[in-house]
């Protein structure tokens, strides 16, 4: 439920970008990015991949349009992303029998096996970034988040359609995630 309380927080005459929550968050963003690379460095792994990895491990999707969705990028970006995966035998496209213009995605003997790591090193990351906060203290965060998050699921300004609660990927909750730069190897 949004909050209807309007008050602004923010006024351009005393506007600090260091004060601004956006500005904490993306710096936030780019520490777990940086802590996902790392800890995903032996699994021949970016953290632009794994999204898609655990994705199609979860059965989140299927097809090129799906996992596109899915991860919130364009058709292009999914496909040289899904080029770079299949160089690495971590999974393989099949053109489907019964609709030549659908292609199927499905992870490798590897793939599957890198996939089921993912999960761990999240939680190790997102452990981490959390570090010294009690439970009640995690849980209100994680309630003003999802909050903040609810302020903006109906502007048309932001791609957040995939978040919504009958979007197939919604019941992952590791979609709040960066997946980082589609184009990263």
């Amino acid at each position: 439920m949004v909050n209807p309380d309007t008050s602004a927080f923010y006024d351009p005459a005393n506007y600090r970008p260091e004060d601004s929550v956006g500005y904490l968050m993306r710096l936030i963003l780019s520490s777990m990015a940086h802590g996902i690379d790392t800890h995903l460095a032996g699994s021949d792994l970016t953290n632009a991949q794994w999204l898609p990895m655990l994705k199609l491990h979860l059965g989140h999707a299927s097809t090129v349009a799906e996992l596109a969705r899915a991860c919130n990028l364009d058709a292009g970006a999914m496909t040289r992303m899904l080029d770079r995966l299949e160089a690495k035998g971590l999974c393989k496209r099949i053109r489907s029998e019964t609709d030549r213009r659908v292609v199927n995605i499905a992870l490798t003997d590897t793939g599957r096996t890198v996939a089921q790591g993912v999960p761990g090193v999240l939680c190790t990351v997102l452990n981490q970034h959390l570090t010294g906060l009690s439970t009640d203290e995690f849980s209100v965060f994680k309630n003003l988040l999802q909050r903040v998050l609810a302020n903006t699921a109906g502007s048309e300004n932001t791609p957040l359609a995939w978040l919504s609660p009958s979007a197939q990927c919604a019941t992952t909750p590791l979609s709040f995630l960066p997946s980082g730069n589609p184009d990263a190897s």
